[in-house]
């Protein structure tokens, strides 16, 4: 699989999904700098975790003007698969790759834990290697992860399967709404989601709840 790793100013989980992709896809991911203009050939382009720009203004909108996200938005529209995880999610939204925002957690403050998550749609490149239904362990971290979107569009995603996880048995770990932990775009080519699934790939994690989102995506490249 011809993965590329997006990095920015700021990440800081660069290098967890850089060892997910080597492991798993048996070559290791081209890493492409944020001010770059071009973007190598891609069966999978990963937008991921930390902090780009230190969250300033809002956390990923920076980030989300930077030179590089037009080609990402570019290949995302001709069909290539784009993740985002955790900050990587924030970007995607703040580019307007996938719906909502992510807000401040309800808390207001840093969480990192372990949480549930419910597969709630297997149509995907991302999500086919999943059972439906299935609950998964998955770890997160982050400050501003609330999924957040108004009454119309939240009833639109839910009724077209563009939810793609969910905070499940109680273990929302931010306020979002409809414990909604990942979103699909319309065409489920897209995919962004606060916990982190590259941290838990090999038994040495603690469990591989997260190995079968990149095992579908080789599959699928």
């Amino acid at each position: 699989m011809n993965a590329t790793v997006i990095v920015f100013p700021g990440s800081n989980r660069d290098r967890d999904m850089i060892a997910a992709l080597t492991a798993i896809g048996g070559k290791p991911p081209r890493v492409v700098w944020h001010q770059s203009d071009a973007l190598p050939p891609s069966d999978l382009i990963v937008v991921p975790g930390g902090f780009s720009y230190g969250d300033y203004l809002r956390s990923g909108a920076i980030a989300a003007r930077s030179p590089i996200m037009q080609k990402v938005r570019e290949r995302a529209e001709a069909g290539v698969p784009v993740l985002g995880v955790c900050n990587g999610f924030q970007i995607l939204t703040e580019a307007g790759l996938l719906p909502g925002v992510l807000m401040r957690n309800a808390s207001l403050r840093f969480v990192c834990r372990e949480v549930k998550l419910s597969v709630e749609n297997t149509d995907s490149v991302f999500t086919s290697g999943y059972r439906p239904g299935a609950v998964i362990r998955c770890p997160v971290a982050h400050h501003d992860g609330n999924y957040f979107t108004d009454d119309e569009t939240l009833a639109r995603i839910e009724g077209e399967g563009q939810v793609a996880f969910r905070y499940a048995q109680g273990t929302n770990p931010n306020g979002s709404r409809n414990d909604i932990a990942g979103v699909f775009n319309d065409r489920r080519t897209v995919l962004g989601l606060m916990p982190h699934p590259e941290n838990l790939i090999e038994n040495a994690h603690g469990g591989i709840d997260g190995r079968p989102l990149f095992e579908a995506l080789l599959k699928a490249a």
